[in-house]
């Protein structure tokens, strides 16, 4: 059966280049958009009536993506490009029959869930190389979105850009008004010579989830695929100038913590730190931290893991999210779970600066410094973590060098060092990226860690091909991890596996597809996993997953039902959420259904429920989220996980353990937030909850109030308790 399987999935790209043609080439001759160069400034207000739009000619016809490709969108959107010496604008009309009744819009969240979202984004690629893009996205309320793209494969998704933006609804559509300064763009230097930029806009209409583009790109790409993108003529970027930001900061806090209800520490304290950004020219980017605070971070949620995988939790400090697509070499499973579940991840920030239970241990002080062109790009971290009682100061390092070559490939290495004086880690890895074709792309890593502590030595490796058409998704992840591969400045999911982790999606939306009214697509797929131990070279864990029914309607809701026969053979005591599983084999078939009502409306549910057997007994997983937006500036969303355990284990256990949490959004606008999160787990009684209000008093200006409330249990079984009230006041001044 397995070889079978696996012949079927390795031929099964034969068949799908006969429908490549699906894919279609970028054009010959490039979409245009004509720039014109102004003499005085533009107030950013979202309304379009200045003079100087009048000057400026529009955007020829955009091109429909969704939901039928190369169709005239029954929904026009004029663009308009000006400039100064300070600033690129941008003036966007988003017509609508409808007008401000079809707006959606669910939260004023910054870098906001684009599936629920009205939205437009601007895609710049200012090094002409069509592979490189700077991402603007703006909803109907003036909410911004901002990402770097490499490839259309590797993405900055918190990356911050200073800008403004302002938007206005009318009776017949929205306007939004963008000014970008120069400083924050990168582009190749010719003084004295007009420029042409790629540059796309892809905008999303999401009452009917039409989407359309000024130049056009296959459905299964993005926008941010710039070898597709249009031209952005007549523009002349001032030479390099000083571009200094400085953003100090000034915090207080008070702290109390308690064990078991005795109060064990109270402090207050005050400090002050801050960053420094140097644009030394367009592709050059230095950064300085000392002292640096994050106590304005969004708060970690809670997971209750029932897998055998490792949970990986996400960076949420700022500072690290920036570039982080240059260091964040690996591979990990998909958004869309393609690819596999195995996770390498050479250089993993949150090493530094957080303990393993996500306190935080203080950084003294740190720099990175990064080059980005057309045809190579590099950069280097260096931090400073402060000693503390249980840890003496550590030295952290990581460079990276990357090689472009051809349309869209890249070779490349890193080296991470973990320094203490216990001894150091050292990670070495070679890397890289090939696009074989539009459809198809190969990505490749090795990489060898060192401990000189332990004195051991550990090797992971990985080759992951796709090939992505318009009706097909087809992916095989071959990967490894010795027993001793050990980045301590980086995340496996587990150690001691060779993985083999084929896969399919099909995207059918033939002609007998029914009730087409409302749905939009049926997606069936098959996506096994095969893992042997390094170390014995026996198979410890095989997953058929095979999912018959994936329904995506014209809405953006989905249904799925997916199932999983498994067999895993554990090689020691596993204990999910408490329940002791003993070693041995187990073959089970577990099944799952994946629902969703359409997430842009006032009121959505999400559903991941999954039943069946587990190991030896019964497991019933299930996660529910409900949100309620009653407008875009209040948002609420409860979400509830329930495991209920039912004669597993050694003890032939029955027990459930339920986790909750809430969340709520005030806004009066983008820039004046007010955010609650409270959560509760009765896996070991705890409560935690986060409040922040946020105030960006100006571009990336702060004024923050936090409070927070920790509860775990210690390695004893003592509850411990700790409360943090913080005030903290940022302030940017570009030079």
């Amino acid at each position: 059966m397995r070889n079978t399987l696996l012949l079927f999935i390795f031929l099964f790209p034969l068949f799908a280049l006969s429908q490549d043609a699906t894919v279609f080439e970028p054009d010959s001759i490039r979409k245009s958009i004509q720039s014109q160069k102004i003499s005085t400034s533009i107030k950013i207000d979202g309304i379009l009536n200045e003079n100087e739009w009048k000057l400026s000619p529009s955007s020829p016809r955009f091109t429909m993506i969704e939901p039928f490709q190369g169709n005239t969108p029954n929904h026009e959107t004029e663009v308009k490009v000006l400039f100064n010496k300070n600033f690129l604008y941008v003036g966007v009309y988003a017509r609508d029959t409808m007008g401000k009744k079809a707006i959606r819009a669910i939260d004023f969240k910054r870098d906001f869930n684009f599936m629920a979202h009205d939205m437009v984004t601007l895609s710049f690629d200012g090094f002409n190389d069509k592979r490189n893009a700077m991402a603007f996205a703006v909803n109907p309320y003036g909410v911004q979105r901002d990402l770097l793209a490499f490839d259309d494969a590797y993405y900055d998704v918190d990356w911050d850009g200073l800008w403004k933006t302002r938007t206005s609804r009318t009776d017949s559509g929205w306007y939004a008004e963008v000014a970008i300064p120069w400083k924050t763009l990168r582009y190749h230097i010719n003084e004295n010579e007009t420029q042409e930029w790629g540059f796309n806009v892809y905008r999303n209409r999401r009452l009917t989830n039409e989407i359309s583009a000024f130049s056009p790109f296959p459905r299964s790409f993005t926008s941010l695929r710039m070898n597709y993108a249009g031209v952005l003529k007549g523009l002349q970027p001032p030479p390099p100038q000083t571009n200094i930001r400085v953003q100090p900061y000034l915090l207080t806090s008070f702290e109390k913590e308690s064990i078991d209800g005795i109060k064990t520490n109270r402090s207050s304290s005050f400090k002050t730190g801050g960053e420094v950004k140097w644009g030394i020219n367009p592709n050059s980017i230095l950064d300085i931290t000392f002292n640096t605070d994050f106590a304005q971070a969004d708060a970690d949620r809670q997971v209750n893991n029932v897998t055998r995988f490792s949970v990986f939790f996400p960076e949420r400090r700022q500072f690290f999210l920036e570039n982080a697509s240059l260091f964040g070499i690996g591979i990990k499973r998909s958004y869309d779970e393609s690819g596999g579940n195995m996770h390498i991840q050479p250089f993993f920030s949150r090493r530094i600066g957080l303990d393993d239970n996500g306190n935080p241990i203080p950084i003294e002080a740190g720099g990175r410094y990064v080059y980005r062109s057309d045809k190579r790009n590099f950069g280097a971290l260096l931090m400073r973590q402060r000693g503390t009682s249980d840890m003496s100061a550590t030295n952290f390092f990581v460079g990276r060098f990357s090689e472009n070559f051809g349309k869209q490939n890249r070779i490349g290495g890193m080296l991470s060092v973990k320094d203490q004086t216990t001894g150091s880690n050292t990670v070495g890895t070679i890397d890289g990226f090939f696009r074989l074709g539009a459809s198809h792309s190969l990505s490749t890593m090795v990489s060898v860690s060192n401990t000189s502590e332990k004195n051991k030595q550990g090797l992971s490796a990985y080759a992951q091909y796709f090939f992505v058409n318009n009706q097909f998704k087809i992916w095989w992840t071959q990967s490894i991890v010795s027993k001793n591969y050990d980045p301590q400045l980086g995340f496996v999911s587990r150690n001691d596996v060779v993985g083999t982790t084929p896969g399919i999606f099909w995207w059918y939306r033939g002609k007998n597809l029914p009730f087409k009214k409302w749905l939009r697509a049926w997606e069936p797929s098959i996506f096994p996993e095969f893992y042997h131990s390094v170390s014995t070279g026996k198979l410890i864990e095989k997953t058929i997953g095979y999912c018959p029914v994936w329904l995506n309607l014209q809405s953006g809701a989905f249904f799925g039902l997916i199932v999983f026969p498994t067999y895993q053979y554990l090689t020691e005591t596993f204990q999910p959420l408490g329940v002791t599983i003993q070693q041995g084999a187990y073959n089970y078939n577990r099944k799952m259904i994946y629902a969703s009502t359409d997430p842009s409306k006032k009121l959505n549910l999400m559903t991941l429920y999954s039943f069946g057997e587990y190991f030896n007994g019964n497991l019933r997983s299930g996660e529910w989220t409900l949100q309620f937006a009653p407008v875009p500036q209040i948002s609420f969303q409860t979400k509830f996980n329930r495991n209920r355990f039912s004669n597993v284990g050694v003890n032939a256990t029955n027990t459930k353990v339920d986790l909750l949490a809430f969340e709520g959004r005030f806004a009066l606008n983008p820039r004046l937030q007010l955010i609650g999160f409270y959560q509760q787990n009765t896996e070991n009684n705890s409560k935690n909850y986060n409040v922040r209000f946020s105030w960006e008093y100006k571009p990336l200006s702060y004024i923050y109030f936090v409070i927070n409330h920790r509860e775990f249990q210690t390695v004893n079984l003592k509850t411990q308790m700790q409360d943090q009230s913080i005030v903290k006041f940022s302030y940017l001044k570009q030079f």
